[in-house]
């Protein structure tokens, strides 16, 4: 019997609002992850996201002109 066994993997993303510009385009392009608030700044409502997100929460943290946001893979 060969069985694998399969670690789950979290995704986790963090923002450094020290960093943020205000810019909005990671709320434009992944708003179930990225949210703005009153003065225009990104905030997270949670630290991890559905893998069906991924793809959308990885664009919108390339998209930040100030590179204030990351996504990474972490285990879980």
């Amino acid at each position: 019997m060969n069985s694998e066994i399969k670690a789950s993997v979290v995704l986790r993303v963090s923002a450094d609002r020290s960093r943020c510009c205000g810019y909005g385009l990671c709320a434009q392009l992944c708003p179930q992850v990225y949210k703005l608030d009153e003065n225009g700044l990104v905030y997270l409502e949670a630290e991890t996201i559905p893998a069906e997100l991924e793809a959308d929460a990885r664009e919108g943290a390339a998209a930040c002109p100030a590179e204030a946001l990351s996504v990474e893979a972490i285990a879980g």
